[in-house]
């Protein structure tokens, strides 16, 4: 059967969980998964002395409860479905290689860092540093998909090789910083100095944008690829609208800094 999880106390500082898995906890009881360790500041505690747990042996999960101070849920999830029935805090999918992870409410910093595949979906809105790279590495995101339905905050693909980024509503500064591959979708309006330091991949906004200087303006044309983007990211419930799929965007190739082989596509009409 699957497992539920109901928070029943809330954590007065945040609560670091990485047990939460569902590959982790596939394997275990009722009991087994009360019984897996937590760190609560700087004190050691167990799942069951914040949340009761309904069912067990089962890779699809469900936890119930406003998160926003449980943090690192889902560290190197590889497979399974894991419900948020509410916010979570930040460092969530940290290093995740599979599965897919639904938040219904908001999600704090840090959604998915340097994740190598599977899903994130996230209905509210997302903080700073969506599948980005912790400071001192030099790679974010190598793989997987992040779809957010409202906003998110600055340096989202930050270090991004590969995967995807999706966003419904506007994104913030230094979008795609230090980019070197894979392609992020801004269907609102781009934050300011987006693909900074970028080598390659792609950065697209259905909105106008300023671009950087390094970047040149090479031609505004109909991409043929991005309409099955588009349509992918419609099927995913963003608002992809028919002009989307066949209008003409103005592309900006860049960063002149690093190698010149990334590009911006911003909509044109």
């Amino acid at each position: 059967m699957s497992v539920t999880l109901t928070l029943h106390t809330q954590p007065e500082v945040p609560l670091e969980a990485e047990c939460l898995s569902p590959d982790r906890l596939a394997t275990l009881d009722q009991a087994g998964i009360a019984a897996l360790p937590v760190l609560h500041g700087n004190r050691n505690m167990t799942v069951g002395d914040f949340f009761s747990v309904d069912g067990g042996k089962d890779l699809t999960v469900r936890i119930i409860g406003d998160l926003g101070r449980v943090k690192h849920v889902a560290t190197g999830m590889s497979g399974g479905h894991l419900i948020i029935d509410g916010n979570i805090g930040s460092h969530l999918g940290l290093g995740m290689s599979g599965g897919e992870i639904t938040v219904t409410g908001h999600a704090g910093d840090w959604v998915g860092p340097e994740m190598g595949g599977g899903r994130i979906v996230v209905r509210g809105d997302a903080g700073h540093m969506v599948g980005s790279a912790y400071r001192g590495s030099k790679v974010g995101m190598r793989g997987g998909e992040i779809i957010v339905h409202g906003r998110i905050g600055n340096e989202a693909g930050n270090g991004m090789r590969r995967g995807m980024i999706a966003v419904a509503a506007d994104s913030g500064d230094f979008t795609g910083v230090n980019m070197i591959a894979g392609s992020i979708f801004v269907l609102g309006r781009l934050g300011a100095r987006s693909g900074a330091g970028m080598k390659r991949g792609t950065i697209v906004s259905l909105h106008d944008a300023e671009v950087l200087p390094t970047y040149s303006y090479a031609a505004c044309y109909h991409p043929v690829f991005l309409r099955h983007y588009l349509l992918r990211l419609r099927q995913l419930g963003l608002p992809v609208e028919e002009a989307h799929l066949g209008g003409r965007y103005r592309r900006w190739s860049g960063d002149s800094v690093e190698l010149n082989r990334g590009e911006i596509l911003l909509f044109a009409g």
